[in-house]
């Protein structure tokens, strides 16, 4: 894919996350004023902490994009791996935020009221978030941004969430008991800390130069069938993942006859 139609696809998808982000806060928030329900409450904190994951990330996506300078002689693409373990690190923060508010809520007592118009905001939430989850994740994957990836599965964990929430509510509403509420919103956090925790080493990974077995193999199998295609060998090969692209170094290695300049056209073709 071109570099610019991607960072066009980047930014058009980012621009999107934080509208509806903001349109998922403002519903859930009117929800649990509906309701006073514990998970509707964690839910809600859960969209405030997207919705700071969702600017930070958006500011990243632009500054990914622009180019190399004096400063910054690669760029500034890895940003992508601060923006997806922050991301995380608020994925896991919520989870721990609403662990503490639903055993809170217990306590305190449970007063839960409108569930029945609480539950049907809160499932066309969760339907919203799921589209755009998938929509984030799938252009991710297509523009190669990780932080746009991130974003998505960061809406998805959000949808996952409200999902819960909802089949709570519907527990409460059937049965009568009060606890499923809570219960269904500590579940939930502690299912969404495993998302938060993958998006961390992601981060990790890449700021490391992490390097992954798939993408050497494919490497190496293009290498192989290129090299041999051309009549020349190579060794020394490393690589990174610089966030938008991967970015490859190799030792070629030619025959004795062969002259500089072929050599270079060569290695060019490759």
């Amino acid at each position: 894919m071109d570099p610019n139609d991607a960072a066009n696809q980047t930014r058009r998808a980012m621009l999107l996350s934080l509208l509806v982000g903001v349109l998922m806060l403002v519903g859930k928030t009117t929800a649990y004023l509906l309701t006073g329900s514990a998970a509707i409450l964690s839910d809600a904190a859960e969209s405030v902490v997207h919705l700071v994951a969702v600017s930070f990330a958006a500011f990243s996506v632009r500054l990914s994009t622009r180019p190399a300078n004096d400063r910054f002689l690669y760029g500034y693409e890895r940003v992508s791996f601060f923006s997806a373990g922050f991301e995380g690190a608020m994925i896991i923060l919520a989870a721990i935020s609403i662990i503490v508010m639903a055993i809170q809520k217990w306590i305190a007592g449970l007063h839960l009221q409108n569930l029945g118009g609480g539950t049907l905001f809160t499932a066309a939430a969760s339907v919203i978030n799921l589209a755009l989850g998938w929509y984030l994740v799938r252009t991710g994957r297509r523009t190669r941004s990780l932080i746009l990836e991130a974003n998505g599965k960061h809406v998805l964990t959000d949808s996952w969430t409200s999902f819960g929430v909802v089949g709570g509510l519907c527990l409460v509403l059937w049965t009568g008991w009060k606890p499923f509420d809570p219960l269904l919103a500590i579940a939930v956090a502690l299912n969404i800390l495993w998302s938060g925790g993958y998006l961390i080493w992601r981060s990790v990974g890449g700021l490391m130069d992490y390097s992954d077995p798939a993408s050497g193999h494919a490497l190496r199998e293009s290498l192989d069938a290129v090299c041999s295609e051309l009549g020349i060998q190579y060794h020394g090969l490393r690589f990174r993942n610089a966030g938008l692209r991967m970015r490859v170094e190799v030792h070629l290695l030619f025959p004795y006859q062969v002259t500089l300049g072929e050599a270079h056209r060569l290695a060019t073709v490759l």
